[in-house]
């Protein structure tokens, strides 16, 4: 195989050097596209199946995936080598087939992309609704103190204008013998002990208050840490749920005695619910992105594309025994030229003079066949090929050897004329 490989060298020369990395080069890709065709039909039924696992039981939607991901290779493989003129039926049924799992496969992907596109925002709004639901209810609470507040200085206003009114002996309950009498005696004084009881309490009550604010103040610090505090999320929610818990039961304690319509405290969503994924179901799917359904097209686009690509195109290196063969069937058209292209062309058709012969082209067309096959030869339209440029290195060593036998005939001829 050495001693072959070196022989051809030292007859084609760098064309042939050339022609033997350009073909190891693209075989290698080729070879590297199964891989990468594999890693993304995994990749695709990853997702695939993640998503379709929130409608069906995950057992059977991993079947269902596994029939989805092989129906987009073995179709996009087996779509290659059909021509529709051939046979629509079939053209069109394997084509569908593809559509069909193509686009179940971005569906149920698009699922598990916008998860991982989304999550910021999911956690954010989940964030954004605990929020509002606290401070809701934190604007009702302020609401009830300040009512409570202002209701607890209108009463003691009016206690004091009581107090003044005992004092100049104005007051309603004085006895009239008393009445317009200036100084402190007994209704003042007993006005006066309750004004001072009200003023102690309501002094009370805003010291109590103060303890209510502070522990608002601790939930709006820990609200503010469950937004920055990715690290420790879990730890940062149950203080937010504590502290929510903890202004409910000191609020409530302090204006049980003053009131009974009481807000009622939100009920916040469990740690798990605020950090579980999307889970969509036929009732309930999450709203629609652009950018999630565009990653998982694009999976399942680069999968069929490789798959088409394998079987469209598969070039390799030729055998000895297939350059041979190439070589005596393309010398057997007629019609070359040079194109466009600078490429050399052959016309594919029958001549005239061949079809009133009934020439059999089957031979030189399997050889034009192989030959596009492997990538040597470029189709331009139904009855024209051109030379691609690793083809030429072959060429030019069969001639080169064809050459070399001839002039080793004449040389053997001369050399028996003068020794004849």
């Amino acid at each position: 195989m050495e001693n072959r490989l070196l022989t051809k060298l030292k007859s084609g020369g760098i064309g042939r050097l050339i022609n033997i990395i350009q073909t190891l080069f693209v075989s290698l890709l080729r070879i590297w596209s199964i891989p990468i065709v594999l890693l993304l039909s995994v990749a695709s039924g990853f997702t695939t199946f993640y998503g379709m696992s929130y409608f069906i039981t995950p057992w059977i939607a991993l079947i269902i995936t596994v029939a989805i991901q092989s129906i987009i290779v073995i179709c996009s493989f087996e779509l290659a080598g059909i021509h529709c003129k051939a046979n629509r039926l079939r053209y069109f049924s394997v084509l569908a087939s593809l559509i069909i799992a193509f686009t179940a496969s971005m569906a149920f992907s698009y699922f598990k992309f916008y998860e991982i596109s989304e999550h910021d925002t999911i956690r954010i709004e989940r964030i954004n609704e605990v929020g509002n639901q606290v401070d809701d209810y934190l604007k009702r609470l302020i609401s009830v103190k300040s009512n409570l507040l202002a209701q607890q200085k209108s009463e003691l206003e009016k206690l004091g204008k009581e107090v003044s009114q005992a004092y100049f002996g104005t007051h309603p309950d004085i006895p009239p013998q008393f009445r317009d009498q200036v100084g402190e005696g007994p209704t003042w004084r007993y006005v006066n002990s309750i004004y001072q009881d009200k003023k102690a309490q309501l002094t009370q009550l805003e010291e109590q208050f103060k303890a209510v604010d502070q522990a608002i103040a601790t939930l709006e610090i820990g609200l503010n840490k469950l937004d920055s505090d990715t690290a420790h999320s879990e730890q940062a929610y149950q203080d937010v749920s504590q502290g929510l818990h903890k202004v409910q039961i000191e609020f409530n304690q302090l204006t049980a005695k003053y009131r009974t319509d009481l807000p009622s405290a939100p009920v916040l969503m469990t740690y798990s619910q605020f950090t579980e994924t999307v889970k969509p179901s036929v009732n309930n799917l999450p709203k629609f992105t652009l950018f999630p359904l565009i990653i998982a097209g694009m999976v399942d686009f680069f999968t069929v594309l490789l798959s088409y690509r394998l079987e469209f195109s598969a070039p390799g290196p030729l055998t000895a025994q297939e350059e041979e063969l190439v070589f005596e069937c393309l010398k057997q058209f007629n019609e070359f030229r040079i194109n466009e292209n600078d490429a050399v062309e052959i016309i594919i058709e029958k001549t005239d003079l061949e079809r009133a012969r009934h020439y059999v082209d089957w031979p030189r067309m399997f050889a034009v066949g192989l030959l596009l096959s492997r990538g040597f030869l470029r189709k331009v339209d139904e009855r024209r090929v051109e030379f691609a440029p690793n083809l030429y290195p072959l060429i030019a060593e069969k001639m080169g050897d064809k050459l070399q036998k001839i002039k080793r005939a004449q040389a053997l001829a001369e050399h028996n004329a003068r020794n004849g």
